[in-house]
Formats: C-alpha cells, sequence, structure tokens
C-alpha cells in the first residue's frame, strides 16, 4: 500500500481544515482526527465547535484531543489507523511556546522529535499548518521568532512529504 503525507497550509480561515478533511475522507479505512487546539476562551470554544459540527461522525473512526504530545500520539497509532487528519501544526507550535516559552533549542528538540516520527509512520495522514509568513512583519520579537520557526517547520515538512497543498481563498494549488 502506498502511505499518502499529505501537508496542507494557507491563510486564516482559507478553507484548510475542510480541504484536508475532504481528502481524509477520499482514503479508504479507519480515520482519526488529531485536534491540537486548547479552548482557552469562548471564541476558541466556538471555533471547535464548528469544527466538530461539520464533521460526520459516522466518517471517522475516532478523535483525539492533545495539545502537546504529537509525536507520541503518532507513534501510538501506528499499525491501529488507516488515516489521521493532524489539525494543526501551527497550533501546537503555539502550545508548545505556551507551555515551555520562548527557548528555541527546547522547541526545536520537540519539532526534530516529531519529523522524525512523521518520517516513519505507516499510516496515511494529512497535517494542516498556517502559513504565517506571507503577512505583515510582526511587530514584536516573540512573533517574529514564532513566524519564523512555523516557516520553518513548514519548510521541513514539506520536504518530507508526498503530496503538499496550499490554500488561497477556499481554492488549492498542488505544489508537489
Amino acid at each position: 500500500m502506498n502511505i499518502r503525507k499529505i501537508l496542507v497550509t494557507g491563510g486564516a480561515r482559507s478553507g484548510k481544515s475542510e480541504f484536508a478533511e475532504n481528502l481524509c475522507l477520499n482514503i479508504p479505512g479507519k480515520r482519526t482526527y488529531l485536534a491540537t487546539a486548547i479552548p482557552f476562551d469562548d471564541e476558541m470554544k466556538q471555533r471547535i465547535k464548528l469544527h466538530k459540527k461539520r464533521r460526520d461522525p459516522n466518517l471517522w473512526h475516532n478523535l483525539i484531543e492533545e495539545p502537546y504530545n504529537i509525536p507520541e500520539i503518532l507513534v501510538s497509532l501506528n499499525s491501529k489507523i488507516d488515516v489521521l487528519l493532524l489539525d494543526c501544526i501551527t497550533i501546537w507550535l503555539n502550545n508548545l511556546f505556551l507551555k515551555i516559552g520562548t527557548d528555541e533549542s527546547i522547541i526545536f528538540k520537540e519539532i526534530e522529535k516529531f519529523l522524525k516520527v512523521l518520517q516513519g509512520i505507516n499510516y496515511n495522514i494529512v497535517i494542516v499548518s498556517n502559513e504565517v509568513g506571507m503577512g505583515l512583519v510582526p511587530e514584536n520579537k516573540l512573533a517574529r521568532i514564532f513566524r519564523d520557526i512555523s516557516g520553518k517547520v513548514n519548510k521541513k515538512m514539506a520536504k518530507i512529504v508526498s503530496e503538499f497543498y496550499i490554500i488561497f481563498s477556499g481554492y488549492a494549488l498542488r505544489l508537489k
């Protein structure tokens, strides 16, 4: 069986998650949704609610909500599922920043662990990640560090995956 590793990126509210969900629905087998968001406030709770409402529970085998331990979850799913939707790497990075702080060496250790695991998984995966580097240069150092790390992670994932899409205003462009 040909394992598909797919990266879907784009701007905020561009339709990345819905596009990624549809990609998953076109891959046969057990589907698991791995959500990284933490419902910190009412607005985020509403976004999560809309994501859940959009998904037909009959088409998804499982939902895992995990904000931090993504590499461990990916390993634990080997030989148990056929398709994983990981939504989203950018939120995961944000969670790491909030938990760990701005120590880039520790953040990059987590990223490298994730990338190593991604290379070795034996199931199809669709990964959602925001493209945060196409807008204005952030006015503060922390935001610039976050933008730069996000861009580096996207670049490294793009080298690993077999398919790569960018979403603009609801339309997908396949880059790889």
